[in-house]
């Protein structure tokens, strides 16, 4: 009795202290922070972790074992004492369902182990100072794991554990990421162990890289860049590690469109539809037969049930070698013919072939054609009012299995843009899981220049892993409320907030007409033609966005400041989007100051009692912490912070192709003070100064002087 009335009182007083610790977004709800959200939650009692945890599982089921010694190094990362097989009060046992003890439990608790939850649903059910992991299957058992993680709560100094009753299980019954892997960066194996980690986490299962190029094949080797592809080893070594979290891989290798990297080669050349162009001649013999090199290997090395052969964006065909044809038959049916045999001459591989819907949508009557076991992957990325029936029906009124792709949105953006990726993700998935789809393929897409970073994508990760585990339309604020404590550990809320003002940083530039955070703002010379049409749109919105902006920087340090945080590498990646952000709004703003001040520099060049404050206006565009230092200076930074965030998740291929663009800019900026400084000493001699257009200035200057 006095032993449960310490325990009592010890609770308590966890929780006590746990209301000054967490966030008020977590206490808000009487639900824990969860990603995703579990089915049914019932909370019970917090449990202090003044000392060790012991994690038990049965040795009979050895990917048992491995959840419990997973969880078990997750709790020794976040300080709390554990072992494996020990005898601490507070334990988490690990049960299969046929076990006496599972059934005993769940009965007690009058819960229902019903048949949708056989292949990756659990329960959790408190037994005194026992939380007991009961499931199916060995995926359940580590999904519910997954979520046992979720439920430490506090700091490291404050550790407990929130009791939970819960019954769970994913709506759709294939979750996952297609990576892309052949427009710049492309992760080492450690990254993209750390991404199927995480992935497993938060109930991901599928890891899709996407190759045109970066893979390398014994039977076309010409093709993948010397260290900037992946290996059969490296694809081995993935391949047995992602099993152990219960991901599987699936390659996508462009097998129609998007492979002018391959076309590119002479060797290849008359399989190509146009020369040196980006698609494949249908009716050339040599394109299947190069398909079925590639996807014989891949066969080879990937174990998983499915593969993935693009097919999307075949812009171009029949314009080419094939334009005779497509004339007589029409595009829609050398296109799904071609598909079609695709299908056929991959048929002894055993796999079952995902393709892009973007094309074929386009002939709902063809698509009755396709063979009935592809699966046809519906992609956009926007928001569409009207919904997204246009892109599913087709192949749902066909009866084919169909997965949805929206996006993290970070294409062409210098951080991702959550205004449109949460949305998008929410509704498709959504709408998708109304149609019957049975699987979300959420995309990353590093087209802009190849400067995308893995490690800015998590927010739209974490979301999509959320939609597609639970069922109907998921809530963007609760995530919102959830993302910083669940992922990076963030008890005071400010990563959350962060988050939202990069949103509203993007909003603002959306307000003023313009693309959100474009990566073209970004690199823009604000004196070129198209910088002084984009001016006005990017200064109305400058001091808003900058505002957000720099707001989210320092909600990051002082969210770090509050105490350690988990994945800071994709901190580090968030405060350099936020800064490059902040960039766009500051150089326009620098730029018209520096046309403002030239102007009224001009002004008073003539009047000789003005000789001073014109040297003076001088100075303040070149000379120290002048205005052409500042842009110098702003992109060397940023150049450091990108390399540094770059090598932290990819090798270094084609990270060459990148910084040049920083030392251009930089180079560009130290120019331009040098002119303006020749300048200043030409005055001093004759008291006049060059035209605005000599110094580089748009030549039809109006800006008004100050």
């Amino acid at each position: 009795m006095r032993e449960r009335l310490r325990n009592a009182v010890l609770a308590a007083l966890v929780v006590c202290a746990l209301c000054f610790l967490l966030p008020q977004t977590a206490l808000a709800s009487s639900s824990p922070a969860i990603v995703p959200q579990p089915r049914e939650l019932h909370p019970g009692d917090v449990i202090p972790l003044d000392d060790s945890v012991s994690v038990q599982a049965d040795a009979a089921h050895p990917e048992d074992v491995f959840a419990a010694r997973d969880l078990v190094d997750t709790l020794t990362r976040r300080g709390v004492r554990s072992d494996f097989g020990g005898t601490a009060t507070v334990r988490i046992e690990m049960l299969r369902l046929d076990s006496p003890r599972a059934r005993q439990l769940l009965a007690h608790a009058h819960l229902k182990f019903v048949p949708a939850m056989h292949d990756e649903g659990y329960a959790l059910v408190p037994d005194g100072h026992t939380l007991c992991d009961i499931a199916d299957t060995a995926a359940g058992i580590f999904y519910g794991a997954q979520t046992i993680k979720q439920l430490i709560v506090g700091d490291a100094g404050h550790r407990a554990l929130q009791e939970a009753t819960i019954r769970d299980w994913p709506a759709m019954k294939y979750r996952g990421m297609d990576d892309d892997l052949s427009r710049g960066p492309v992760p080492t194996l450690d990254f993209q162990e750390h991404q199927v980690r995480l992935f497993s986490e938060y109930k991901l299962n599928i890891y899709s890289p996407y190759f045109e190029t970066t893979l390398q094949y014994a039977s076309n080797p010409l093709m993948a860049p010397p260290d900037g592809a992946m290996s059969r080893a490296d694809v081995e070594q993935l391949v047995q590690y992602a099993q152990q979290y219960h991901v599987t891989i699936v390659p996508e290798q462009e097998a129609f469109g998007h492979l002018h990297l391959a076309l590119q080669n002479e060797i290849y050349s008359s399989l190509a539809e146009t020369p040196h162009g980006s698609v494949l001649a249908p009716g050339q013999p040599g394109s299947l037969q190069l398909i079925q090199q590639w996807f014989t290997e891949i066969a080879s090395m990937f174990p998983g049930p499915f593969v993935h052969i693009g097919a999307d964006e075949t812009f171009g065909l029949g314009t080419g070698q094939t334009k005779s044809l497509v004339q007589q038959e029409g595009l829609g049916k050398v296109y799904i013919d071609f598909v079609k045999q695709i299908h056929d001459a991959l048929a002894p591989l055993h796999k079952r072939l995902l393709f892009w819907g973007d094309v074929a949508m386009h002939d709902p009557a063809l698509v009755r054609t396709l063979p009935k076991d592809m699966i046809a992957v519906a992609w956009d990325y926007q928001v569409q009012p009207n919904g997204y029936g246009p892109w599913l029906k087709p192949y749902t009124d066909a009866g084919m299995e169909t997965w949805v792709a929206p996006s993290v949105n970070d294409m062409r953006v210098v951080y991702p843009d959550d205004n449109v990726a949460l949305r998008n993700i929410q509704e498709f998935v959504a709408q998708g899981q109304q149609a019957g789809s049975t699987g979300e393929l959420n995309t990353i897409w590093d087209a802009n220049n190849g400067e995308g970073l893995f490690n800015e994508d998590w927010y739209g990760v974490l979301f999509s892993a959320a939609a597609a585990w639970q069922p109907g339309t998921s809530s963007i604020p609760q995530f919102q409320q959830s993302y910083g404590q669940v992922f990076h550990g963030d008890l005071t809320g400010k990563i959350n907030q962060a988050e939202i003002e990069l949103m509203a940083a993007h909003q603002a530039l959306r307000n003023a007409g313009l693309p959100g955070g474009s990566e073209i703002l970004f690199w823009l010379d604000p004196w070129s033609k198209a910088g002084q049409q984009a001016a006005p749109k990017v200064l109305a919105a400058a001091h808003e966005l900058r505002m957000h902006a720099e707001q989210a920087i320092i909600l990051i340090h002082q969210a770090r400041a509050a105490g350690p945080l988990r994945e800071r590498d994709a901190l580090d990646a968030m405060e350099l989007g936020a800064r490059r952000l902040d960039f766009i709004g500051y150089k326009f703003q620098a730029a018209q100051e520096i046309e403002q001040e030239y102007a009224l520099a001009l002004s008073e060049e003539n009047n000789p009692a003005d000789r001073r404050d014109v040297r003076r206006l001088l100075e303040i565009i070149h000379g120290i912490n002048g205005q052409c230092e500042d842009m110098r200076d702003q992109f060397g930074l940023l150049r450091d912070l990108y390399r540094q965030a770059w090598l932290r998740e990819n090798r270094p291929y084609f990270l060459d192709t990148i910084l040049p663009h920083y030392d251009m800019n930089i180079e560009l900026w130290i120019r331009r003070g040098e002119q303006f400084g020749e300048a200043t000493q030409a005055f001093d001699q004759t008291h006049r100064l060059p035209r605005p257009e000599e110094l580089g200035l748009p030549p039809q200057n109006t800006a008004s002087p100050q």
